[in-house]
């Protein structure tokens, strides 16, 4: 079959192999910046020239803007057929599927989607009712019900098992607490309300107990291809074996060497087990990288290397060069910020403009005593969340 795209040209061996197994289930170990959104655009491409309906692929993804981006891409390398491919974040799919299935989990066809903060300010009137009695006393803020409670969905445990592990100080209110989630969930039914949770939850309760849909659903995607497996939680790892039973046309990308969400219920055992989900599963690993020069990767290499449970990967480039990175170890914290602040200013003081300079943080609040000794010493800085 003649293609319209080069494919051999325009990829890699290991992107073209992973491109051109279109059959069967298929783990793609995409290494950081190996161009994982270019191999999964190039394959939506190559399922479409080869003739598969658009329609019955179905392009999971984290964001959905990642969605976006990955559709414009494939429209921009084929043709117009590609605007007719399915896909989106998982809760975007499980919201279009439950709107055609609602009666089947208990709901009516026109229910209404709460956000989290009006998930929140539910939970406080649930809160709010129990003040006053003598087991309510220092109750968990409504923020951190809404933690508790999406975590026990996400990671598929009882309210019970996410306090005992994750919030221990809130042992003694746990009745209390069992409440909540209770009126809770009722008010939701009653009012015909479903959460980003819900949405997830339903999805699969649907596909488990009505083999009628499930089946249906199948046989409408027949190409399933997932990004971003490591941030998967449990539930959406169960949503994709079932969606994928039939036919087992699913293809995953992802990197456990990348897998930072378990905070937020992602399950870095998905990736790691979908092997054994999935017998058949051909491995694939994308191991040269675009984006960064080789001393850095030589030191990403070695950190991956250490980890007691992976993928063995060896991430390569072909830029050269390149300064050896640094592994300061601070006394404090303020030590951290002085060294970060007199680091920035040699740079300024050789001539690097002060926006071509960035400080990385793991989460935001961890830029505060930095933010201090910056205002000291003058330094302008824009803070990005």
């Amino acid at each position: 079959m003649d293609y319209r795209i080069q494919y051999k040209k325009e990829l890699n061996p290991s992107q073209l192999e992973a491109v051109n197994l279109t059959q069967g289930p298929l783990l793609v170990i995409a290494g950081a910046g190996s161009g994982k959104t270019r191999t999964l655009t190039y394959r939506v491409a190559r399922l479409v020239e080869e003739g598969i309906s658009p329609a019955s692929i179905l392009l999971l993804t984290f964001t959905r803007k990642a969605a976006q981006e990955m559709f414009k891409r494939a429209i921009g390398l084929l043709d117009d057929r590609c605007k007719r491919v399915a896909g989106g974040t998982f809760h975007s799919f499980a919201y279009a599927v439950l709107r055609k299935y609602a009666s089947k989990v208990g709901f009516e066809n026109g229910f209404s989607i709460i956000d989290r903060a009006e998930s929140e300010d539910l939970m406080s009137i649930m809160r709010k009712a129990m003040t006053g009695t003598s087991r309510s006393g220092s109750l968990p803020r409504k923020q951190t019900l809404a933690n508790i409670f999406s975590r026990a969905v996400n990671n598929d445990v009882s309210v019970e098992d996410v306090v005992l592990n994750d919030y221990p100080q809130f042992i003694r209110h746990l009745a209390a607490i069992h409440e909540i989630s209770k009126a809770y969930q009722r008010q939701k039914a009653e009012n015909n309300f479903m959460d980003y949770d819900d949405l997830l939850r339903y999805l699969q309760m649907l596909l488990e107990k009505h083999t009628d849909v499930r089946y249906n659903i199948c046989k409408t995607y027949q190409y399933l291809m997932v990004d971003e497996y490591q941030d998967t939680n449990k539930i959406q790892a169960q949503i994709i074996y079932l969606l994928a039973g039939t036919h087992e046309n699913v293809m995953v990308v992802g990197d456990d060497s990348q897998s930072i969400y378990a905070f937020r219920g992602a399950n870095f055992e998905n990736i790691m087990r979908f092997p054994e989900i999935f017998p058949k599963t051909r491995t694939i690993q994308l191991e040269e990288n675009y984006r960064s020069v080789e001393p850095i990767l030589n030191l990403t290499n070695v950190i991956i290397d250490r980890a007691t449970r992976k993928y063995s990967k060896n991430l390569f480039t072909r830029k050269p060069g390149g300064a050896l990175p640094l592994l300061i170890k601070a006394e404090s914290e303020n030590s951290q910020s002085r060294f970060v602040v007199k680091k920035i200013e040699k740079l300024y003081g050789n001539g690097v403009p002060l926006n071509q300079i960035a400080v990385l943080f793991r989460a935001s609040f961890h830029s505060f005593d930095l933010e201090i000794e910056l205002a000291r010493e003058g330094i302008s800085f824009v803070k990005v969340g």
